[in-house]
């Protein structure tokens, strides 16, 4: 009895954990950091491990996940996405960012960039300010961080994935990243080739026009899971891998190219 009692209490916490709780698994986000490792210039590697110590970008990117465990860091939660309504054109999107003011991912990224310029910035401040610009850039790039607030970006969506019961968001954060089976350094092998054409064009473009493009492909998600319950498994893997794989992609160039900016 106690351990059937149990089971339903830990399958009813899949329905109703908080908005954006997390962006990419460990492995999504690793795999963002090894590519932004991939693309700096060797001033900015140099000045970044000066920064992180031992520690790479790969594993500094799910600091901020780990840390959530220390309540001391609660104040970050809202920092790891940002609703959107339903609906809104492209410059309705545009507007709403240009006057945001709430503590989300966009307003705190872009606080992240302005205090990382500062030359005078303590060592400890600049490390945690770091950690959380690789992660956050992370984030921004997993559509349901854009998702609408009435279903928590997706964790209020029931379903089923591979006849196991999860969330909307679970699957995007994690379940199709992990079905590829790879380590991290495995799936950027895999996964981290562009053009010299591309690279610039992506790290020229705003942040507002990645949130831009993670909204434009959260909407295409909610379409196609509107029946309840709906049963994900390999169809569902094969529809989206490029668009997961493009958006880990993209993820780690751009974060290079703020690294760089900052340090290069």
């Amino acid at each position: 009895m106690k351990n059937k009692l149990l089971q339903t209490l830990l399958i009813s916490l899949l329905y109703f954990i908080p908005s954006g709780t997390f962006a990419w698994g460990t492995i999504g986000h690793r795999v963002v950091g090894e590519i932004a490792e991939s693309y700096l210039t060797p001033k900015a590697r140099l000045a970044v491990q000066k920064i992180l110590g031992t520690e790479s970008i790969a594993m500094a990117s799910t600091w901020a996940d780990f840390i959530r465990s220390d309540s001391t860091y609660k104040y970050l939660n809202s920092w790891h996405y940002i609703d959107f309504k339903e609906g809104l054109s492209e410059s309705e999107f545009k507007v709403y960012l240009a006057t945001d003011s709430a503590t989300d991912a966009y307003t705190k990224l872009n606080f992240l960039i302005k205090q990382l310029k500062n030359k005078q910035l303590y060592a400890v401040k600049k490390k945690l300010y770091v950690r959380l610009l690789i992660h956050i850039v992370g984030d921004i790039h997993q559509p349901l961080h854009t998702g609408r607030p009435e279903d928590l970006g997706g964790n209020k969506i029931k379903l089923s994935w591979f006849n196991q019961l999860t969330n909307l968001h679970a699957v995007w954060d994690e379940k199709i990243i992990d079905n590829q089976q790879l380590s991290y350094t495995e799936y950027t092998k895999a996964i981290n080739h562009t053009t010299p054409a591309k690279v610039a064009k992506w790290q020229h473009q705003p942040i507002a026009d990645w949130l831009l493009e993670s909204y434009t492909i959260v909407g295409k998600i909610y379409d196609e899971v509107s029946e309840p319950e709906k049963k994900l498994s390999y169809r569902y893997n094969f529809d989206h891998i490029e668009t997961v794989n493009s958006r880990l992609l993209k993820a780690g160039v751009r974060l290079a190219g703020i690294i760089n900016q900052l340090f290069g």
